[in-house]
């Protein structure tokens, strides 16, 4: 029968009529970006969150970019980025003219190895980017650690956990900023693109504020470069939506994970939760020998499953100069190799469930 990876249509007609009332309304204000339907879910997410300020900004890429730009990141300081992310995470840190230096990660938990980071601190070394993947936080207090310790500033790469937490604490509020992104896949997402800076600092939070309005205040006098990093009313609103549901639907993702759990004990090696963390289950990620046979077995059955990701940072092309090789970073590079995500969505059912795991267990077998 066939499973997709991520079924948006089934979430959508969920909460249909209520989105499109709230579109509706933004569309007879003629009111599109910033202003009072932005300002309303900033409130609600930061109510959510429990922080002081929480600034909708353009996607999740802007948000490390700006949380960069606030803290002066620019070229000759070097940032801190573990090698097993998305590329946006060092994507942000070489536009500004700075250096990505990669660490390792975690081989159970998939997150930064705080160890393998602070061997990376040099005289240059300006800010660390701890990335919560898949779901689930890193270890925050390790990095916050080490940053007092070397004065650093963390920018928190929360894209992928919004609604997790680590010891009651919610996921990007541990760190100098929080970053988010609302891709549309994301387990928060809106109807496009979409992000957010957290921060309790007044401060910073201010900057962002300004910088994602290219620097202006007030309007058409700049104070300084910033950028065009604003949310619009649109994805305000189905987000503040889709915020009221969020806990239900992490919940079950959760008890989809636990199936899944189940079903592959004594087979496979299914993703772990550190102490004191709960998780999201953004990705339900597994680790497979012949991954790349095994994802092939599994698309000729219709199951959908991703690769997140295929190479890591300190060996993509675009890097090259810095002169990172195969054998720098050892666990990151057996995770590009071995890493596999299968479906798991909000209106995912038992039967599609009990298919996905009956598919990879033959596939693997």
């Amino acid at each position: 029968m066939g499973v997709p990876f991520l079924d948006l249509k089934a979430q959508f007609a969920t909460i249909k009529d209520e989105v499109l009332s709230a579109v509706g309304r933004v569309f007879d204000d003629q009111a599109f970006v910033l202003g009072k339907y932005v300002e309303d879910f900033e409130k609600d997410a930061a109510a959510y969150l429990g922080v002081k300020h929480a600034v909708g900004v353009s996607n999740g890429s802007d948000a490390l970019l700006l949380s960069l730009m606030a803290a002066d990141i620019g070229p000759g300081d070097e940032v801190i980025v573990p090698s097993f992310t998305f590329f946006a995470t060092a994507g942000a840190v070489a536009r500004l003219g700075a250096t990505p230096v990669f660490c390792d990660v975690e081989e159970d938990s998939f997150n930064i190895d705080v160890a393998s980071a602070k061997s990376k601190v040099t005289d240059k070394t300006k800010a660390i980017i701890p990335v919560d993947l898949y779901g689930q936080c890193a270890d925050m207090e390790g990095v916050m650690n080490l940053a007092r310790e070397h004065d650093l500033v963390v920018v928190e790469d929360t894209a992928q956990a919004f609604g997790a937490t680590r010891n009651g604490k919610q996921a990007g509020t541990f760190s100098h900023f929080g970053t988010y992104s609302f891709y549309p896949t994301k387990n928060l997402g809106g109807a496009g693109d979409g992000g957010m800076v957290v921060s309790n600092d007044d401060a910073l939070a201010d900057k962002i504020r300004l910088l994602r309005v290219h620097g202006e205040r007030p309007r058409y006098h700049n104070k300084v470069v910033g950028i065009c990093g604003r949310l619009d009313s649109l994805q305000a609103v189905v987000l503040q939506i889709k915020l009221k549901k969020l806990d239900e639907w992490n919940k079950h993702r959760a008890e989809i994970a636990e199936q899944y759990n189940a079903r592959f004990e004594g087979k496979l090696k299914t993703p772990p939760v550190s102490a004191g963390n709960s998780h999201i289950y953004h990705q339900y990620t597994l680790r497979v020998e012949n991954r790349d046979a095994v994802a092939t077995q599994l698309a000729e059955k219709a199951i959908g499953c991703g690769v997140y990701y295929p190479v890591p940072l300190h060996l993509q092309e675009c890097f090259a100069s810095q002169g990172g090789k195969k054998g720098d970073l050892p666990v990151s590079e057996k995770l590009c190799e071995t890493a596999l995500s299968l479906p798991v969505f909000d209106q995912m059912t038992d039967a599609q469930v009990n298919e996905v795991a009956d598919a990879l267990l033959k596939a693997v077998a």
